[in-house]
C-alpha cells in the first residue's frame, strides 16, 4: 500500500499519473488493477481520517455488517471491500474533507422542483484536478480540432446562468481548452429554471456553418437534442451539416421533453442533421463524481484526428471509465458483485474524488460485458436526475 501523508500529497501524485497515462496513450500500464488497488486503499484510509461524515458512515456500516467488516482481520485488504456511499446521501450530508473556508465551488445535481440536490464541494486545487480528469479523458474520445476549421455548438445554458452545474462546467472547460473562446452556449433558463434552447439562433448558425462548409461539433444533453429535433420539425426543416461534423450527448431528460430511446434519437439526428451515428458518442457522469465514462472514440478522416491515432467507435455502445476509476455491477438484493452479463446497480470507485469520497453507489442500472459497462437506465423509484440515463434500446 502506498504511503501518503495527506490528501494533498495524494492529489499531486494522482495528477502526475493522469499526465503519464495521457502521454502513453492510456494503455493503463501505470494504473493496472494492482496499482489502482494500492492507491484506492491509501485514499480510503486518508478519507476516513479526514472526512468526518464518511468516517461515521464507515463506522455505522461496520456495526451493521459485523460478519463482513471493511477489512477482515488476517486477510489481505481489497479495494472492492471499501464501503460505498449512496448518491442519495450527498443530498442530506456534507460529504467532504474540505473545511468550510476552502469550499469555493459547489456542484449540485439537477432535478425536478422540490427535490434535494446532491452537493460536491471543491477548492481551487480539487477543481483543477477535476478539470484535468475530465479533459484528459474527454479529448481522448472527442479529439480537439482546429478552431479555424470547426465550429463548436454547446446546447446547454452558459455557466453564468448555471454556476453549480458540473456538466456546464465540464463543457466550459472543454471549450476553453480546445481553443474555441468565441463559441456560443445556445441554452437558456426559463422562469422556472428549466433548461430551454434558443433554437432559432442555433438553426441559423448551423445553416451558416453548412454554407461555409465548416464542420460542426454539437455538445448537449439528450433533451437538448430532442428540443432541436422538435424545433426543426416545427419549422419543417432539415440540415445537412458538412462532412466531419460530430456530436456528443450526455443523456438525461428529467421530464423536460418527450423521451426517445438512444437508437431512435440517433436515427432522427442522423436524418435531420446529416451526422452519421458513427460520429455520435455518449458520456456518462454525475455531479458526485470527478470522472466520466464514454461509449466510443471518434475516428475522423481529417489529418488532425488521424494524428491522435484514435480507434473507431465501439459498435456495442459500451462505456469505459478512465484508468483512475473502476466500476462494479452490484446485485441489489445481496450487495454482491454481479456475474458477467447480469443486471445490477452501478458502483464507481473514482480516485479523482480526493476531497469527497472515492466509493460511490449510484442508482443507475447496468451490466458488465467483456470488461465494459452497458448502461440500462435508472433503478425503479430512483429520483429523476438532470443527466440521468436514457433507456438504452
Amino acid at each position: 500500500m502506498e504511503n501518503f501523508a495527506s490528501l494533498r500529497d495524494f492529489e499531486v501524485v494522482l495528477a502526475r499519473l493522469m499526465d503519464q497515462e495521457a502521454d502513453q496513450g492510456f494503455d493503463f500500464s501505470a494504473l493496472d488493477d494492482c496499482a489502482f488497488g494500492r492507491l484506492a486503499l491509501s485514499l480510503f484510509r486518508l478519507q476516513v481520517q479526514s472526512n468526518e461524515c464518511y468516517r461515521r458512515f464507515v463506522e455505522y456500516w461496520e456495526k451493521s455488517n459485523p460478519k463482513t467488516p471493511a477489512f477482515p482481520a488476517g486477510q489481505k485488504a481489497n479495494w472492492r471491500q471499501i464501503p460505498c456511499v449512496p448518491t442519495s446521501a450527498f443530498k442530506e450530508f456534507e460529504i467532504t474533507s474540505l473545511p468550510k473556508s476552502q469550499r469555493f465551488f459547489v456542484f449540485q445535481s439537477s432535478g425536478t422542483a422540490g427535490q434535494n440536490r446532491s452537493r460536491h464541494f471543491h477548492s481551487p486545487s480539487s477543481l483543477a484536478l477535476y478539470e484535468k480528469s475530465l479533459a484528459r479523458w474527454f479529448f481522448h474520445h472527442f479529439p480537439p480540432a482546429n478552431p479555424e476549421t470547426e465550429r463548436l455548438f454547446i446546447l446547454t445554458p452558459p455557466p453564468i446562468e448555471t454556476p453549480n452545474s458540473s456538466l456546464v462546467h465540464m463543457l466550459e472547460t472543454v471549450r476553453n481548452r480546445q481553443g474555441f473562446p468565441e463559441s456560443v452556449f445556445y441554452g437558456r433558463l426559463d422562469a422556472g429554471e428549466r433548461w430551454g434552447l434558443n433554437a432559432g439562433r442555433l438553426r441559423k448558425d448551423l445553416r451558416e456553418a453548412g454554407r461555409r462548409n465548416c464542420p460542426a461539433a454539437l455538445l448537449g444533453t439528450a433533451f437538448n437534442f430532442v428540443q432541436l429535433l422538435d424545433a426543426l420539425a416545427a419549422s419543417r426543416q432539415t440540415l445537412t451539416l458538412p462532412p466531419g461534423s460530430r456530436l456528443l450527448e450526455t443523456g438525461g431528460y428529467k421530464g423536460q421533453t418527450r423521451e426517445l430511446a438512444k437508437t431512435a434519437l440517433y436515427c432522427q439526428l442522423k436524418a435531420c442533421l446529416g451526422i452519421p451515428s458513427s460520429r455520435m458518442i455518449s458520456e456518462y457522469g454525475m455531479s458526485e463524481l470527478s470522472s466520466q465514462a464514454y461509449d466510443g472514440r471518434l475516428n475522423a478522416e481529417d489529418p488532425c484526428f488521424r494524428a491522435h491515432r484514435v480507434p473507431p467507435l465501439n459498435p456495442a455502445r459500451l462505456f469505459h471509465f478512465p484508468p483512475w476509476a473502476r466500476c462494479q455491477i452490484i446485485v441489489p438484493e445481496t450487495g454482491q458483485e454481479a456475474n458477467e452479463g447480469e443486471t445490477g446497480l452501478i458502483r464507481v470507485f473514482d480516485l479523482a474524488n480526493v476531497w469527497s469520497v472515492m466509493a460511490v453507489q449510484t442508482e443507475d442500472l447496468g451490466r458488465r460485458l467483456s470488461g465494459s459497462i452497458e448502461l440500462l437506465g435508472r433503478a425503479i423509484n430512483a429520483e429523476a436526475r438532470g443527466c440521468s440515463l436514457m433507456t438504452q434500446t
